[in-house]
């Protein structure tokens, strides 16, 4: 029983020690006080959305693809939980990496500048899947390269990963959505 234990901790010592390679000291486990304003920054204009949504939205949720749509969810549970859960994610005494959140939170205010926008508007699917300064489909493109420049701010790669899960399903299904509207004449 001792050397089964002994192995165990030998095997997780080992895999801490390679993470630590991999990221090094700046990847630290608490609170992201940064992560749960990108949420707040996130899911407000998504809660007033569920009951502004574009005409005709419904035709088009019933066609998306499960693969894209399981990967969006599975990207969505994983940075919602990995941006709260590091403080490296929070503000740290400014230097030329603070650029990558800079750059971020730029991201996320082009987002909320789209929501305006969108509220804004006839709500259409044209809208729902217009860009902002050239960014495509920027209501799911630009959440997803906010959080990319966080993970990469934090040198946080278990955030990277997630967001390149979401980022396939989530703006992959609003590209999807994008030409079945172009197909169909809303655009």
């Amino acid at each position: 029983m001792s050397v089964m234990v002994s192995m165990i901790l030998n095997i997780y010592e080992t895999f801490t020690y390679e993470i630590y390679i991999l990221v090094g000291e700046s990847m630290e486990l608490g609170f992201s006080y940064v992560g749960l304003i990108y949420l707040v920054m996130l899911m407000t204009p998504n809660i007033i959305w569920a009951k502004n949504q574009p005409k005709d939205y419904e035709k088009y949720v019933v066609n998306e693809n499960k693969i894209l749509l399981a990967m969006e969810r599975i990207g969505e549970v994983l940075v919602t939980c990995l941006v709260l859960i590091f403080s490296s994610f929070n503000l740290r005494t400014f230097s030329s990496w603070s650029l990558w959140l800079v750059g971020s939170f730029v991201c996320m205010v082009l987002y909320e500048i789209f929501w305006i926008r969108y509220f804004k508007s006839e709500k259409t699917m044209s809208d729902f899947y217009s860009s902002i300064c050239g960014i495509p489909v920027a209501g799911a493109t630009l959440p997803v390269i906010a959080f990319a420049l966080l993970a990469i701010y934090g040198k946080n790669p278990f955030l990277g990963i997630s967001v390149v899960i979401l980022g396939i399903g989530h703006i992959g299904i609003h590209v999807m959505h994008k030409k079945e509207i172009s197909i169909s004449g809303f655009m």
